[in-house]
């Protein structure tokens, strides 16, 4: 059970979380205002979730751009990647079907080196957030 989903707030700059996958893993989470500095993190990361606002049109082209870049970056070249298309409780969310239209996903997972999954998400409601952790659980090769 995984219990109330925690209150949601942009994230502005840079949050620590620790999650028992049943081992010790943390997880730090970095705005998109941060972009700029996320390559210093780039060689302690053994799994990547890049959530877009899928609530948000006028987000699509810079989420996609910052995506390209994260997923051409050679110390990521191996590291599996987790899309997250958050706020799907939201009546004016994009679906899964539009949304990987919208990125290309199709040609982005072509030409990426990087195994890359794609899930639907609401934070504010939990809907996927237990597929998200059994998702780091395999990334992380964490036994279940």
């Amino acid at each position: 059970e995984l219990g109330e989903p925690p209150a949601t707030l942009p994230t502005v700059g840079t949050n620590l979380t620790d999650l028992r996958l049943p081992r010790k893993v943390t997880v730090r989470e970095l705005g998109g205002c941060m972009g700029p500095i996320w390559p210093s993190y780039y060689s302690e990361c053994s799994a990547l979730l890049f959530v877009v606002d899928a609530s948000n049109p006028t987000q699509v082209s810079s989420s996609c751009i910052q995506l390209l870049s994260v997923l051409s970056a050679a110390p990521l070249a191996s590291v599996p990647v987790l899309v997250l298309f958050n706020k799907i409780d939201l009546p004016c969310y994009m679906s899964l079907v539009e949304m990987k239209s919208l990125f290309r996903m199709q040609d982005i997972m072509s030409c990426a080196t990087q195994p890359i999954t794609m899930l639907e998400t609401s934070a504010r409601d939990g809907t996927g957030l237990a597929d998200v952790l059994q998702w780091l659980r395999t990334a992380l090769k964490d036994p279940s």
